[in-house]
């Protein structure tokens, strides 16, 4: 059993609590208690403690185009020739060493889960590698050299596009594609994972890649298995254009016509929503993942997080695109995004932001985390505090004046997978 000593530990409420006295049995937490000094052999953690925080939705490929593409003009649209462009270059090997630099700069960082939203499945042109699921390997390879906690969320992409009707995919998409739903669900069956820091979940690409058919055959496998379901929803205007023209409806309302908008869904981006769709998500109890830094570098928009939140639906947020690897820069940006549309100021509390990250993330990929109590898994990450400031402002400080260079200790399961200079 390991004793962990926190100077200031949030357990959930408005504010931190001094003095916590953390117990992890196996990789769980199996004590808090408030001593009134810390034991001899107790692990010291100076600044502020809070749950591991879960990185919702990435693409550890796209890590590769930071610096290659944020400076130049154009739209979501001509960004993604260049990331296809990306995706031509990469084999098991490759990718898993870039996979491992990503995922050490979650650690880094204060992210102790991942969801990895996985397309890059086949080899350029489409055939299969002899094991099909060899990037797949890489990634989780990658993950477990790290120590970083995954949930690699294997997305079915069929199509290129939706434009009448939906069309073959071109060029690197190719990779992409499964050729078909069954096919996609016997891959994904031969896709075995052992380790407790690992599990599979289900991912629809998008609605202009997949058709209504093949998202429920998705959506009842991922039932049937009890998988979190993921897809990236409403990003671009564009995508609801043509989803309007060819289905009638909003890719939300699409998603809804065969029963895929509960409490298992996770959709991502969220951005040009109409107030049906809101009101569907909130009463459906789905997850919404904003990912705040991706999302302006791509110039997609500013999602109704607010909104959202108060029609009932869960918040959680990712790096996406890793235009920047922060979650105190992701958490904070939900609510500065919403002061910038709606010209008012406390949108989200920084309890409900920090609940976002943890709580709402770790539910999000499947994962009994996100909170320090008695038999959740025992991820954490401590937060150095460099002001001399009130106990009920240290929260507000962490999210809204921190950066990831505070992050001082990073723990999965009770073991310390990331310690910075200072720490």
């Amino acid at each position: 059993m390991t004793t962990f000593w926190c100077e200031w530990a949030w357990l959930g409420g408005d504010r931190p609590e001094p003095g916590v006295e953390i117990l992890v049995s196996g990789d769980r937490f199996a004590e808090i208690a408030h001593p009134t000094a810390p034991r001899p052999d107790a692990v010291r953690l100076s600044g502020l403690t809070v749950p591991g925080i879960a990185n919702v939705h990435s693409h550890a490929f796209h890590r590769a185009l930071r610096g290659r593409t944020h400076s130049g003009t154009g739209s979501f649209w001509t960004w993604r020739d260049r990331m296809y462009e990306l995706a031509l270059d990469l084999d098991p090997d490759s990718y898993r060493g870039l996979a491992t630099q990503v995922f050490q700069e979650m650690l880094a960082s204060g992210y102790t889960a991942v969801g990895e939203f996985h397309y890059l499945h086949h080899q350029p042109g489409g055939a299969a590698y002899a094991d099909p699921n060899a990037m797949s390997r890489a990634i989780l390879e990658a993950a477990a050299e790290t120590g970083i906690r995954i949930t690699l969320l294997d997305a079915l992409y069929l199509f290129g596009g939706l434009d009448q009707d939906y069309v073959a995919p071109q060029g690197a998409q190719r990779r992409y594609s499964d050729g078909s739903a069954e096919a996609w669900t016997e891959r994904l069956d031969a896709l075995h994972v052992a380790s407790p820091t690992q599990r599979v979940g289900a991912a629809i690409h998008s609605v202009r890649a997949v058709d209504p058919e093949a998202m429920a055959i998705v959506g009842d496998y991922a039932r049937r298995r009890a998988l979190p379901l993921h897809i990236h929803l409403s990003e671009q205007p564009a995508e609801n254009d043509r989803c309007l023209a060819v289905h009638g409806v909003t890719p939300t309302m699409l998603l809804d016509s065969v029963g895929l908008v509960d409490e298992n869904l996770t959709a991502v981006h969220a951005t040009h929503l109409d107030e049906a769709d809101i009101s569907r998500l909130g009463a459906g109890r789905a997850t919404a993942c904003f990912c705040p830094t991706t999302e302006r570098d791509l110039a997609d928009g500013i999602g109704p997080s607010a909104a959202l939140a108060a029609a009932g639906a869960r918040l959680c947020v990712g790096s996406d695109s890793h235009a920047v690897i922060d979650p105190l820069e992701e958490l904070r940006a939900v609510e500065l995004n919403q002061r910038l549309a709606t010209l008012t100021r406390g949108n989200h509390s920084v309890p409900d932001l920090l609940t976002a990250g943890t709580v709402n993330g770790y539910r999000a990929l499947g994962w009994d985390g996100g909170r320090i109590e008695r038999g959740s898994l025992a991820d954490l990450v401590t937060i150095s505090i460099r002001e001399d400031v009130a106990p009920e402002h240290i929260l507000a400080t962490a999210i809204f004046a921190g950066a990831r260079c505070d992050v001082t200790h990073t723990f999965v399961g009770g073991s310390l997978v990331y310690q910075n200079s200072q720490g």
